[in-house]
Formats: C-alpha cells, structure tokens, sequence
C-alpha cells in the first residue's frame, strides 16, 4: 500500500524556479532512490533525473544544469529542484520512487503526476 504523491508545481514565468516534492507514505520500507519523468502533451513519458541508493545522479541534456534531484531518505521525500525554466519545460511531471525492505528489494512506485507550466 506504498502511496507516492508528487506536489509543487504549478505556473511559473520563463527562467523562474519551481521545487518538486515527491512524498512516500503507507509503508515502513525506506526510500532508496528515485526518478522524476515528465510528460508533455502529444509526447512520451520522457526521464529527467535520477537519484541512485547511493546518492549518484543523473540527468536529461535538456534539464542538465538547470536541473537538480536530491533526496530524504529519512523523509522518504525526492525532490526535484527545477531553475531557469523554460516553456519547454512544461508536462506532467511525475516520480518515480524506489522503496523496498532492502536496497536490492526495492520496488518503484508511480505517483499521479503534477503539472508544471513555464509561461509568462
């Protein structure tokens, strides 16, 4: 019953800033990592960043610089801060959480998305 629910976006002007949250709740198991993936209208559901058990990351040309994924694991919260947005931006966004007993029984859980719109 792992329950992952993304907040924080919203409308934001070209070049602001937006901070994403994604909170894990229903269960005692520990947050290992995460990817946040975004979704534009017409298009695929494209991955943005990537926060590994160990704390690596990764992420997309098109976010890398202006982008950053961090995580609390005693939160069990990833965030995805986003800086100099551009309309581009705009989609869906949405977390993907790996939560687990152990690192390697980790399972990745989907929250419903949050829109995130780049327009001034």
């Amino acid at each position: 019953q792992v329950h992952v629910v993304e907040s924080g976006g919203g409308l934001v002007q070209p070049g602001g800033s937006l901070t994403l949250s994604c909170t894990v709740s229903g269960s005692d198991f520990s947050l290992y990592g995460g990817n946040w993936y975004r979704q534009a209208p017409g298009k695929q559901r494209d991955l943005v960043a990537t926060i590994t058990s160990g704390g690596s990351t990764d992420y997309a040309d098109s976010v890398n610089g202006r982008f950053t994924i961090s995580r609390d694991s005693a939160k069990k919260m990833v965030y995805l801060q986003m800086n100099g947005l551009k309309p581009e931006d705009t989609a869906v966004y949405y977390c993907n959480a790996f939560v687990g007993p152990t690192v390697w029984a980790r399972t990745s859980y989907w929250g419903q998305g949050t829109q995130v719109t780049v327009s001034s």
